[in-house]
């Protein structure tokens, strides 16, 4: 069976606001073998909501409204479905008296509009909500002659993932076919989108039983595998099939198969070798050590470092020398090797890295453009320096500067 997940409510239409709810459901729907087709977010308007839930209706086996259950005026969720449905809305009296009980316990005078939280559609079944005030509703019913679930939840996340767990997901597995869905992620590194998904194509186009899709950032390429089956070892086993021909084919650039970050996997293989880490950065501010700690344990493998933005710091914390500095730059491959030597020594590590380069928007010449970088890897009996210019804007070369020492760190220690 498939989903739609609706998400209502006007401030999910500005920038303050994410829809975190459809994340919540996707995963427990997928979880349940249910494939998620469409997501849709609208605003309060009366108009708007029914022309969604109208068109929900139309293309999805199971909808889902998430928000839009309170007790303001724009709150309208319960009345556009009911619309959409062509039934009524009747007001659940036992819930009017809820209503009052919780608020007494809370020592609080309840507002009279917060009863037409007691309202429901004709023939659906109201989903207690002991987290909040508002009820879900759970209706199996028929639309243009097919048959629907539609599910009403509350928009607060607290609540809305509460009741999902507590009400919907045995409901679900009851009306739901025998049908399991199992999904893979695989990564790589600084591999390019269109280069990665042309040596990709070639293996997951003979495989129409599997789904595949390719996301891309800065410096890391995703395949994203899903497929079908009776059984949840069907599935598995159509994943694995195209998976294993993805690995041999990345082989050495695809870094994690169960969905891990390049530095949790650095951290792991850091761990296994019995190694530690020291950094020095210039352009990237010190957003590889950053992203190295947001590893819970790193504190087994990473020392530390130092951020040595200017020449004086690069000589007093790293040792870099001053005649090296004047004759190279900065911005230069045998400072690169002296900033991870002069670190590992410092900080008396397995290893140490180096960075400088020009992450502008300004500081680029022709000799150095923006977007150079420099990045040494150093063990004490050798310096690598690999040399790069990445495009973007700052955010992104420094991005990329950090996926690529990871990377470097990541095929030293396999």
């Amino acid at each position: 069976m498939n989903a739609e997940i609706v998400a209502i409510g006007s401030e999910l239409l500005t920038p303050f606001r994410q829809d975190t709810n459809s994340l919540f459901l996707t995963q427990r729907l997928n979880e349940l073998g249910v494939e998620v087709i469409f997501k849709t977010i609208v605003g309060d308007r009366p108009a708007h909501l029914l022309q969604a839930a109208r068109v929900a209706l139309s293309r999805a086996q199971i909808v889902i409204f998430s928000g839009g259950l309170g007790p303001t005026e724009d709150d309208l969720t319960r009345e556009c479905v009911a619309e959409a449905l062509g039934v009524e809305l009747r007001r659940d009296h036992e819930m009017v008296t809820a209503l009052y009980t919780r608020a007494a316990a809370l020592r609080m005078r309840m507002a009279e509009n917060n009863i037409k939280q007691a309202d429901y559609i004709v023939g659906a079944e109201l989903l207690k909500n002991p987290r909040g005030s508002a009820p879900g509703q759970w209706l199996d019913t028929t639309y243009d002659g097919l048959r629907k679930i539609v599910i009403l939840l509350p928009g607060p996340p607290f609540e809305m993932e509460g009741m999902f767990n507590d009400h919907c997901c045995d409901r679900l597995k009851l009306v739901l076919p025998e049908v399991r869905l199992a999904t893979c992620e695989l990564k790589i590194a600084m591999v390019g989108e269109s280069t990665a998904d042309m040596r990709a194509a070639k293996i997951y186009k003979q495989f129409a039983d599997v789904e595949t899709t390719i996301l891309a950032k800065a410096g890391e390429v995703q395949f994203h595998l899903t497929a079908h089956g009776a059984t949840q070892e069907e599935a598995e086993e159509k994943i694995e099939r195209v998976a294993s021909l993805l690995e041999d084919e990345f082989a050495d650039e695809m870094f994690s198969a169960g969905g891990e970050s390049l530095e949790q996997i650095v951290g792991y293989f850091l761990q296994m070798r019995g190694a530690t880490l020291a950094v020095a950065e210039s352009c990237t501010g010190g957003l590889l050590a950053e992203r190295i700690t947001r590893v819970g344990g790193s504190s087994r493998y990473f020392m530390g470092g130092a951020l040595v933005y200017s020449d004086a710091l690069k000589r007093e914390f790293c040792g870099v020398p001053p005649l090296l500095l004047a004759s190279d730059g900065a911005v230069s491959r045998p400072v690169a090797a002296a900033l991870a030597e002069g670190i590992r020594q410092r900080c008396k590590t397995t290893l140490g890295v180096g960075i400088t380069g020009v992450a502008g928007p300004t500081g680029g010449t022709d000799h150095k453009p923006v977007g150079l970088v420099y990045i040494a890897l150093a063990d004490g009996k050798h310096t690598e320096v690999v040399e790069r210019v990445f495009p973007g804007d700052r955010e992104r070369i420094r991005w990329y500067a950090s996926q690529l020492a990871l990377d470097l760190l990541r095929r030293k220690l396999r």
